[in-house]
């Protein structure tokens, strides 16, 4: 079934303009109502979190007339992280958990993301069914089936208990002094009462939301900003959160930055020595790093690829059965934990390698050499095929064929916008910026 409201990770866009406006939120609520509520049952619940942009006011109040429309109660969580949905869905036997957010975007976007009752997103199949139903008739229940709405008011702080016990019973952070990002966003209270709790020195940041600062300078997309902070009070480490607090950047105490792909790294190696890491493999997408990939095959592990999105990264580790994956762009998916990428349990795992090794960030963070990397991003008119021109083809087959066991191309379309990502890995950056180049003027001219 075909989708076009639906993309990569939920529904996303600019606030106010299709899609999302009051009006395809409160369609898109019916219809959700409707697809979980199909077996013409009362009593069943929704629970709604969302991150601090100013248009999830908008979006919460019509995404819940459209399922108490339906017959759906809802439960309100207020500002939380995106995984303290996915946990509280299951935690609190719900059909359906909803996160509005628009994640690392600015605050101008907003988005919707649905979790079914186990906690996980749904498939791409359940997506394609619901967007069907916005199209259609929508039948609403009668009026003594309307559903009801309830206030949820330590919604937070039942993540911020869960979220502590994932951290090795026994240790603490005593002495440890952490910078903590939380982009403006939706982990602003939770994440520093978290590390304050386990008995680190907390340095916020990023922790005065107004509705329009969102990832404004801050966050895992900026992490100059951790970097500095990290540098003038002499911490031992930054951890740098997105606007749903789903990806994480870590910063050591030099200022030097470990991206997803190091970070699974160091957990992967972990708990393959620990007996943790289930079926000897780490599951990635296409976009982590050659080292990455390299330093799992030198410890006898595997990393097993997916397509951009960690929602195919969790599909692929539960049909599989394993417990590590993520994208090196900061989503860390634990299943051991958590049922969605998780900023800061990901971060909490690093602090307890930290204090269970006495060893500094610097010397855990940095697992491998990365292959030197390089994208860019080609956009071309709506309605053209520029891979599907011989004369790209044959540019992107030369370039294989040129890093033939010393590199790799990726070339992909995004799944948000009208662009071709030209990415390629090389150990010789001469080498590499010349493949990238030459397949970005093909395609430039194709477009």
């Amino acid at each position: 079934m075909a989708r076009s409201l639906f993309g990569t990770d939920g529904v996303r866009g600019r606030a106010n303009s299709h899609p999302m406006t009051a009006e395809m939120a409160l369609r898109l609520g019916a219809a959700a109502g409707r697809y979980f509520r199909r077996d013409g049952k009362n009593g069943h619940r929704v629970v709604i979190g969302k991150d601090t942009r100013l248009s999830c006011y908008m979006i919460e109040t019509a995404l819940t007339a459209g399922l108490t429309s339906t017959g759906m109660n809802v439960l309100l969580l207020g500002p939380v992280p995106t995984p303290a949905v996915g946990f509280l869905t299951r935690s609190m036997r719900a059909d359906v958990g909803i996160m509005i957010s628009a994640s690392h975007n600015p605050a101008d976007d907003n988005g919707i993301k649905f979790f079914g009752p186990e906690g996980f997103k749904l498939s791409d199949e359940a997506e394609a069914e619901i967007e069907a139903l916005v199209g259609g008739d929508i039948t609403l229940a009668q009026p003594e089936n309307i559903g009801r709405v309830k206030r949820i008011d330590d919604g937070r702080g039942r993540y911020v208990e869960y979220a502590k016990t994932t951290f090795p019973a026994g240790q603490r952070l005593d002495g440890l002094k952490v910078v903590i990002d939380c982009a403006h966003g939706a982990a602003y209270k939770a994440a520093p009462d978290v590390l304050w709790e386990l008995g680190a020195e907390v340095i916020p940041l990023g922790v005065k939301p107004d509705g329009l600062n969102i990832n404004a300078g801050v966050g895992s997309t900026h992490v100059a900003a951790a970097q500095a902070a990290v540098k003038k009070h002499g911490a031992d480490l930054g951890i740098s959160l997105d606007g749903d607090a789903d990806r994480v950047m870590i910063v050591d105490e030099t200022g030097r930055v470990a991206d997803g792909d190091q970070i699974m790294a160091l957990l992967a190696g972990r708990w393959a020595a620990q007996g943790r890491l289930k079926g000897g493999a780490l599951v990635a997408t296409v976009m982590s790093n050659l080292g990455l990939e390299r330093f799992m095959e030198g410890r006898g592990l595997r990393l097993e690829r997916t397509a951009v999105g960690d929602r195919y990264v969790v599909e692929r580790m539960r049909a599989g059965g394993f417990n590590l994956g993520g994208e090196q762009s900061g989503h860390i998916v634990m299943t051991d934990y958590a049922t969605t990428g998780d900023g800061l349990i990901a971060a909490l795992q690093v602090l307890a390698a930290m204090a269970e090794t006495g060893e500094r960030a610097s010397r855990l963070a940095e697992q491998f050499a990365p292959v030197p990397q390089l994208l860019k991003n080609v956009r071309y008119a709506a309605g053209a095929d520029p891979l599907g021109t011989a004369g790209v083809q044959r540019v992107i087959a030369d370039a294989e064929g040129r890093l033939n066991g010393s590199g790799r191309v990726l070339i992909r379309k995004s799944g948000t916008e009208p662009l071709i990502r030209v990415m390629a890995e090389a150990e010789d950056e001469t080498v590499l910026h010349e493949v990238v180049d030459g397949i970005v003027a093909a395609v430039e001219h194709a477009a």
